[in-house]
């Protein structure tokens, strides 16, 4: 069974004030169009519930795991029929991770994780770092699984998803310039490398000191690139396929192939 993922880069210009609202209703329209278009799951950006370059507003607009960020996601994915891959800052106490959940169509969720990589002072002044590897969950028969933004510059956390057996690898992500090389370069060699699906998914325009690249990519485990957004607000889809997922296993045999033994 095939899996048609939806990837929302967007919205544009988020300028230089949060604006929750604003953010959930456009979640919730590309999560209307998504199904349209027959995706089972729609991924959406780093912190997509308030916004990534917030500064302090990070910390104010923190709320508890299963709290009303995740009421107002669960609402969107059972009026849509569809499972959402949502960012937002999460409060444990006194500390606060940059977390994305995932809600399936009915509203419960599926999975959770804390950003373990954090990107430079943006993060460090805002979020503490998570320490679990990795967050999986089932979907039309493929394992999937969870990294934010940084994480995926790490081979090792890709790999962790590999050995843990993820297909289909969804990754929110905040991705600025000077940055793009990311999105066109490394992202098609992760999934090539570990022998997954990948679909990173980035904010657009600008927000605060940030220009967001834009750049959303999906790709497959020959490392091709299936999808790829411009630099606007945009709605990519593309199918992950099992089949061609092992054909491709069969042909790149890297994880067979490891000397585990040396490192």
């Amino acid at each position: 069974m095939t899996v048609t993922v939806g990837m929302y880069q967007g919205p544009e210009g988020l300028g230089p004030e949060p604006d929750v609202a604003r953010n959930l209703a456009a979640i919730d329209d590309a999560a209307a169009r998504a199904a349209a278009g027959g995706a089972q799951v729609l991924v959406t950006p780093e912190l997509s519930v308030t916004g990534y370059d917030i500064g302090a507003a990070a910390r104010e607009l923190a709320r508890p795991r299963g709290g009303e960020y995740h009421e107002a996601i669960a609402a969107i994915a059972r009026r849509h029929e569809i499972a959402i891959v949502a960012g937002y800052p999460e409060r444990d106490g006194e500390q606060v991770f940059n977390a994305v959940t995932v809600l399936s169509p009915d509203g419960a969720e599926l999975a959770h994780y804390r950003k373990t990589h954090l990107f430079g002072d943006l993060d460090r002044a805002a979020f503490a770092a998570g320490d679990a590897l990795p967050a999986q969950f089932d979907l039309g028969g493929l394992r999937c699984g969870l990294l934010i933004c940084y994480d995926v510059e790490f081979p090792e956390a890709v790999r962790a998803h590999a050995e843990a057996g993820t297909d289909l690898l969804l990754i929110p992500t905040g991705l600025m310039e000077p940055f793009g090389r990311i999105a066109e370069q490394v992202v098609p060699v992760r999934a090539f490398e570990s022998q997954l699906y990948i679909a990173y998914t980035n904010h657009c325009g600008r927000e605060t000191s940030l220009e967001y690249c834009g750049l959303s990519t999906a790709a497959s485990p020959d490392g091709e690139v299936v999808a790829r957004a411009g630099r606007a607000e945009e709605l990519l889809t593309f199918t992950a396929d099992p089949e061609a997922l092992r054909e491709a296993r069969i042909a790149n045999t890297y994880l067979r192939d490891r000397r585990t033994d040396l490192y």
